[in-house]
């Protein structure tokens, strides 16, 4: 992902001490809320849950989660395998640059990471190129989301 301790620290609200002690295996008790403030800007999700909840429940793909969100707003729609397109090349269409901005700007961190895992589960992309493509976008569709700083 390319983030320092002090951003992952200040997106995260934690301290950079926090974030180096968690690094460094020497943090005492971090408590599940940290944890999960934590988890959620590395782009994981914590989840407490019965043995008996855990299904194979076919879930939407975080692609098609993704593209679904990114057109809430907008009357066409972009479509999973045009976002693909998009977040492979690092290009957006002038047509598309709301939707790449919605997208960019209102996914958690954790669809983008999950969008990054299924891009290297498919075409073998490495997870920092993904993120390098994500920042690239937010230049070009001016995003003004910390994460892109």
């Amino acid at each position: 992902m390319g983030l320092t301790q002090g951003r992952v620290a200040s997106l995260s609200g934690l301290a950079r001490q926090t974030i180096n002690q968690v690094e460094t295996g020497v943090c005492p008790d971090l408590g599940l809320n940290k944890a999960d403030r934590l988890a959620s800007v590395l782009g994981l999700v914590l989840r407490v849950q019965r043995d008996s909840q855990l299904g194979n429940a076919r879930k939407m793909q975080p692609l098609a989660r993704a593209a679904a969100s990114a057109s809430v707003s907008y009357k066409t729609a972009i479509t999973e395998s045009r976002l693909r397109e998009i977040v492979l090349s690092a290009e957006v269409p002038a047509n598309l640059t709301p939707h790449v901005h919605a997208f960019l700007d209102e996914a958690s961190v954790s669809l983008l990471a999950a969008v990054a895992d299924q891009l290297h589960a498919e075409v073998q992309m490495d997870r920092t190129v993904v993120w390098k493509n994500y920042r690239t976008l937010a230049r070009q569709v001016k995003s003004l989301r910390d994460l892109w700083q």
